[in-house]
């Protein structure tokens, strides 16, 4: 599923610079433990993560998981520092009014998969 398909299931707005509208998504995982997050197998570059936690960390751990876009939930707004990070590493942060299990809710409507 295509970027901006799933901003617009979730009402999500763009925070950082979106290097990844092109990307094609299979699969979400939604969690507030990032050592849940690290658990993500590698090469699951197809992965969003959907998230609660509006950390810096949340985006250090996307990056070492090698995920390339966020959705911060219950209308959670990114710090500065995030969008530093982001895009630093080109991540694509999405801020939605939704709770996770809605955000789930709506990208699994469109297509996306359970990663486990």
């Amino acid at each position: 599923m295509d970027l901006n398909s799933i901003i617009d299931k979730v009402n999500g707005n763009v925070v950082s610079i979106n290097k990844n509208e092109n990307r094609n998504f299979s699969f979400a995982f939604a969690s507030d433990l990032m050592s849940d997050v690290l658990t993500i197998p590698s090469g699951s570059d197809e992965t969003i993560l959907i998230t609660g936690l509006c950390t810096p960390q949340t985006i250090r751990t996307a990056n070492v998981a090698d995920i390339h876009s966020v959705i911060i939930a219950r209308n959670k707004k990114a710090t500065e520092e995030m969008i530093k990070l982001a895009n630093e590493y080109n991540i694509c942060i999405i801020e939605s009014p939704h709770s996770i299990f809605r955000c789930c809710i709506a990208v699994h409507e469109i297509g996306l998969k359970p990663l486990y």
